[in-house]
């Protein structure tokens, strides 16, 4: 069992920056993937980003070259820097961890509880 816990959500301007956190504790494995997904209402959920613990990073499409994800490995944590943020950003923004990914897609079994972003213009 992996535990999530989520921080840095809020409320910005369009343009700003944000950054957010995820601690993960427990049944860690050496080799695993976390990473973060959002979803707006009425809209589908949404891969924002993901790295492994060997530093393979993946972006969606509609934030590439705005967001970079990083992680402290010692410490299993997991930083999302959001940058040049649009209305369009808005969402709740979900942590993940899994043990496993293929090409472009994370494998993740567990998740936080979500931390709202939103982006005013």
């Amino acid at each position: 069992q992996v535990q999530l816990v989520e921080s840095g959500g809020g409320h910005v301007q369009a343009g700003g920056p944000l950054r957010l956190s995820c601690a993960a504790s427990g049944d860690i494995f050496r080799v695993n993937v976390m990473g973060w997904y959002r979803q707006a209402p009425g809209k589908e959920r949404e891969l924002v980003a993901f790295i492994t613990t060997s530093g393979i990073t993946n972006y969606g499409e509609s934030v590439k070259d705005r967001f970079i994800i990083s992680r402290d490995r010692n410490r299993n944590v997991v930083y999302l820097e959001m940058n040049s943020l649009r209305p369009e950003d808005t969402a709740m923004y979900y942590c993940g961890y899994g043990n496993s990914w293929s090409p472009g897609e994370p494998h993740f079994g567990s998740w936080g509880q979500g931390t709202q972003v939103t982006v005013s213009s």
